[in-house]
């Protein structure tokens, strides 16, 4: 019950290779590193995008990090019982950023990419709770990357369901 001390420890330990000028993430894990990072179905690009992004932009902090691999490695054990995914979300394949639901545009295509982050199939040269994502959710509620992906497990693949309590923190 120490994934998260070690998932602390490894931020800190990138944020500080990043902070010294070394920004090919490629050199920053040791195989006991990457051994971690599959244990809980994380990609190493994907953890890396968080350490940037918080290096550069200050968000996302450390602890929202850490709840956004919580729930990638709660559906990770539970429903894909630790196996994964063969499949990859590319970028011809996500909604595009003006795409609407329930008069939402992004929504789609922050779904799609939800979805595929609690699957472990995002491509890597994309992000989910990138700036785009953070403004979203930001301005439709102040909801958190990690509920928003907890509420999007539970829907399964009811998109109006996600739309309708997008627009209950609204009110």
């Amino acid at each position: 019950m120490t994934w998260n001390d070690t998932f602390i420890a490894l931020f800190d330990r990138c944020v500080a290779v990043y902070q010294s000028g070394n920004h090919d993430f490629e050199n920053y894990y040791t195989p006991a590193d990457l051994a971690f990072l599959a244990s809980i179905g994380h990609q190493p690009r994907e953890f890396f995008d968080f350490v940037e992004d918080f290096c550069g932009e200050g968000e996302p902090s450390i602890s929202t990090a850490l709840l956004i691999a919580a729930v990638r490695r709660d559906y990770f054990l539970v429903v894909q019982k630790g196996s994964a995914s063969d499949q990859v979300l590319t970028r011809d394949e996500v909604p595009g950023f003006g795409e609407e639901l329930k008069g939402m545009a992004y929504l789609p295509r922050i779904i799609a990419k939800g979805r595929a982050k609690l699957r472990g199939e995002l491509d890597p040269d994309i992000m989910f709770g990138c700036g785009g994502d953070r403004h979203f959710l930001k301005k439709h509620g102040d909801i958190h990357p990690a509920d928003f992906l907890r509420r999007l497990w539970a829907a399964g693949t009811d998109d109006d369901k996600i739309a309708t309590w997008i627009q209950q923190q609204q009110a």
